[in-house]
């Protein structure tokens, strides 16, 4: 296993339960998470349930009542999900937590299970062997097993073996901050919610964190010196100018963000060949999304659960595994599925950043919708499809001009 990422952690956990030996190399000193917030959906905490890690998760995060949306320049609410009755639909919580804390659990869980964990091992080949497959350290030095996976991330050696392709840039930059309990900003917003103020060109989130004892905050925008070409963008005063024309709430969550670190927003074109002898992709290094619909990390943990899953299903009584048939069968399911993760959370991102008319048709369309209304859930936050025949059908998309709206507003401007 290469890589000690969510993913990395995940699919261990998961080979160790169907008794595989797993070795896990991790390129730095020391095993962390950097960044704060993460949301999961009902179709992972499946997962951690399954791990028998859902009640530890729950007591290190928070489990949200609504998940509410917003126009970032006049405030008003657009529409929102019931997180409560969301979990009886679909039998698990929504939940809101701190990455590293998850990390942490993961870690935990394959410490427990005798994963071993190998630090300061950063891989930069992957090869084939009679018997298996190799990977060579920085160092010089190799490691063999009957199988490797390489959930290794954006920038994987491993992808080359599959596709000559890089990371495509969407030139939008996310800035993200923590606010103690006790800062009036918190006071004043309900930590029972998820919020998402969506404006042009740019938008904002906060929920709570770590049983309400903070507030997280994540401010994204596309870059002018992204689009121009230029190597320093995403800077502080972007974020600043970026959210000029947003409502008094937003701007006021700014002093808030860490301004020493940004994260530039990548993604790759989903690849439809995850599986190459015996090394497999997985996470990050088969299908790197944007945020906007918040199954990141998400994807990588079923990608590892499904493989576990198959792994028992083609795995001897003397405890040999077909790995070829677990393999294939893995590679059957899941390219597909983060497909249309992957190209929808583009979609979505492009919809959240509308200006002008199309903003406002958005807006009509959204403000429409009612507050049960799962058609654009049910794909995604139900049971993860183990089987081609499991996916469940893509949502129907709303053409924006079927909205009918008043007269058109200007750019950047209020309805």
């Amino acid at each position: 296993m290469v890589g000690g990422g969510i993913g990395g952690l995940g699919v261990a956990c998961s080979l160790t339960r169907q008794g595989q030996s797993v070795r896990l190399l991790e390129s730095a000193p020391a095993f962390g998470e950097v960044g704060a917030g993460i949301q999961l959906a009902p179709n992972c905490t499946r997962i951690l349930d399954d791990y028998g890690l859902l009640d530890e998760a729950k007591s290190l995060g928070v489990v949200p009542d609504a998940m509410v949306m917003r126009d970032a320049v006049d405030g008003e609410e657009l529409t929102r999900l019931d997180l409560r009755d969301l979990e009886r639909r679909y039998g698990y919580p929504y939940l809101v937590i701190h990455r590293s804390d998850l990390h942490g659990l993961l870690l935990r869980a394959c410490e427990r299970a005798g994963v071993e964990l190998v630090n300061d091992a950063r891989v930069t080949s992957y090869e084939n062997t009679d018997g298996g497959a190799r990977v060579t350290l920085a160092s010089g030095e190799t490691h063999e097993a009957g199988m490797v996976i390489a959930a290794d991330g954006l920038h994987s050696p491993a992808r080359k073996l599959f596709v000559d392709d890089r990371p495509v840039s969407s030139a939008y930059v996310a800035y993200r901050g923590t606010v103690p309990a006790a800062q009036p900003r918190v006071k004043s917003v309900d930590l029972s919610e998820v919020v998402v103020y969506i404006g042009p060109r740019c938008h904002f989130v906060h929920y709570g964190l770590r049983g309400g004892e903070m507030l997280n905050q994540v401010a994204v925008f596309e870059s002018p010196k992204a689009l121009a070409g230029h190597d320093d963008w995403g800077t502080p005063d972007e974020l600043d100018a970026a959210f000029a024309g947003t409502c008094g709430f937003v701007q006021d969550g700014l002093p808030f963000m860490w301004r020493d670190k940004w994260w530039r927003m990548f993604d790759r074109d989903p690849i439809m060949t995850w599986v190459h002898g015996r090394i497999a992709l997985l996470g990050d290094s088969a299908h790197p999304p944007l945020q906007y619909i918040a199954q990141g990390a998400i994807m990588a943990v079923e990608d590892g659960w499904v493989l576990g899953e198959h792994v028992a299903r083609n795995r001897a009584e003397d405890g040999t595994v077909d790995w070829t048939a677990a393999l294939a069968a893995y590679e059957a399911v899941r390219p597909e599925h983060c497909r249309r993760v992957l190209t929808t959370s583009r979609k979505w991102g492009e919809l959240w950043h509308l200006d002008g008319l199309a903003r406002e048709q958005r807006n009509v369309l959204l403000r429409a919708r009612d507050t049960y209304d799962y058609a654009f859930t049910d794909w995604l936050y139900g049971p993860t499809a183990l089987t081609p025949d499991e996916e469940p059908p893509m949502f129907t998309a709303i053409p924006l001009d079927s909205a009918v709206t008043g007269e058109p507003v200007p750019a950047g401007g209020a309805a």
